[in-house]
């Protein structure tokens, strides 16, 4: 597993070098500069950044129709560190982690949790984000206390998301769903027994629609770390993105935006 936190020369280098491609260094060897492209950081001064744009409070539109949310924030404040200007690329999860691959985008800012799949097969920023997986069933429902009572239980769950693998694990049928909207509509109509998602998401929930009826039913004991993702060889990317938020907490700007969303610090 990588480390979270990046060692201060390898960011400091990094930071540098993207400045240069952020200030339009050619690239091509002819007055020895180099742009973003030729160390696996960005190109055109610009981070390309993917997103849903559905997950609230993460990353969702206002009523203005503006792409807001803690996940948006963060990213725009980390960009600002790197000296770059910052490119939104609405992706629905299922295809999020393709189109980084292919390269469509530079990074992921969408509560990416760091299983150990994906550290096997990503590099990580080090986590933004701390929360616990949680259990959601319709109010007064009694018959799920723990995650050992999904058993045989309909969950409703995004297709590729790690709560979709702890439903599984814990014997649920998974019914396959676009988002957290969806899954909370499921439950409402009685169509499914639960769904298994990030507790701040449901308390984000709760706190918008007081009188929804659904109630969280377990946590998990364990705390799960959401971060910026990116491909293996651009893992110079990720460390220049550890030294921004290194940055961002010591001056508190991530528990401000914490603050702002959730009430509390949930940046670590």
């Amino acid at each position: 597993m990588r480390r979270h936190r990046a060692i201060l020369a390898t960011a400091t280098a990094t930071l540098t070098a993207l400045a240069l491609a952020a200030c339009g260094g050619s690239g091509d060897g002819s007055d020895g500069g180099t742009d973003g492209s030729d160390l696996n950081l960005v190109s055109d001064g610009t981070l390309t950044v993917a997103t849903e744009g559905t997950y609230r409070p993460f990353t969702f539109h206002d009523a203005s129709g503006d792409l807001v949310g803690y996940d948006v924030e963060v990213a725009e404040a980390v960009a600002e560190k790197l000296g770059l200007e910052v490119n939104f690329q609405e992706t629905q999860w299922d295809a999020i982690f393709a189109g980084l691959d292919a390269g469509r985008f530079d990074t992921i800012a969408n509560q990416v949790s760091m299983t150990p799949e994906r550290l096997e097969k990503y590099e990580f920023s080090q986590p933004y984000t701390v929360s616990r997986g949680v259990v959601v069933v319709a109010e007064g429902d009694t018959s799920v206390s723990s995650f050992a009572d999904l058993d045989g239980k309909t969950t409703a769950q995004s297709g590729t998301s790690n709560w979709r693998t702890l439903a599984e694990e814990s014997g649920a049928r998974i019914e396959v769903v676009e988002g957290w909207a969806q899954s909370v509509a499921l439950i409402e109509q009685g169509r499914v027994d639960a769904t298994v998602n990030d507790s701040l998401t449901v308390l984000d929930h709760l706190n918008e629609h007081p009188d929804a009826p659904i109630e969280i039913a377990a946590e998990t004991e364990e705390t799960s770390e959401s971060g910026f993702v990116v491909t293996t060889e651009r893992a110079a990317l990720a460390e220049a993105i550890d030294g921004a938020l290194d940055e961002l907490r010591a001056e508190g700007t991530l528990t401000e935006l914490s603050d702002k969303y959730f009430g509390a610090d949930v940046s670590e």
